[in-house]
């Protein structure tokens, strides 16, 4: 089912997650609102899969970049924290993520993936989905994708950053 999101109100969530220092906490979008943050939401289908390593290393790598933007950055997949961890706790060479400058969240219980309306149901497991979450809880931006396309974090900035500057215009 295609679902369209954008412009209307960004489902609320909260997940148990392994956050930047390795540690087990949580993040909610509700949290992000309250923070006047920007929130990019990204659904990936697996832990230790090809696409999913190179995608989530590269938006880590740039994280200074999204920060400059008042934005915070959330992966999630049905996989779980532990699982995560382990993945976290590999080094990149052997297609680990060896050390992420945001959170990795889990949806074990496929709520916010259904919501989100990237969930297979069928295999239990996320298509590749990017949502641009404004302060007040505004959709602003989605995609989704099969497994075998990667994300290019120079169009994710492009697009954040152009919603920004709208942002700012209309306030003036």
């Amino acid at each position: 089912m295609n679902v369209r999101m954008v412009g209307k109100q960004a489902p609320l969530f909260s997940m148990n997650a392994v956050m930047a220092d390795k540690t087990f906490g949580k993040v909610s979008l509700e949290e992000n609102m309250k923070n006047g943050k920007w929130t990019i939401l990204f659904f990936y289908p697996l832990n230790f899969s090809f696409v999913s390593p190179t995608e989530i290393t590269a938006m880590s790598d740039r994280y200074h970049e999204f920060e400059k933007l008042d934005t915070v950055i959330i992966g999630v997949s049905t996989d779980t924290i532990h699982t995560h961890l382990a993945w976290i706790n590999t080094d990149r060479k052997d297609n680990g993520l060896e050390q992420l400058k945001f959170p990795l969240a889990t949806d074990r219980n496929h709520v916010v993936s259904r919501k989100y309306a990237v969930l297979k149901e069928e295999e239990g497991m996320t298509l590749h989905g990017l949502f641009i979450i404004d302060p007040n809880g505004i959709l602003q931006y989605q995609t989704m994708y099969r497994h075998q396309i990667g994300r290019d974090v120079d169009e994710t900035l492009r697009v954040l950053q152009a919603l920004k500057t709208a942002e700012q215009s209309t306030i003036r």
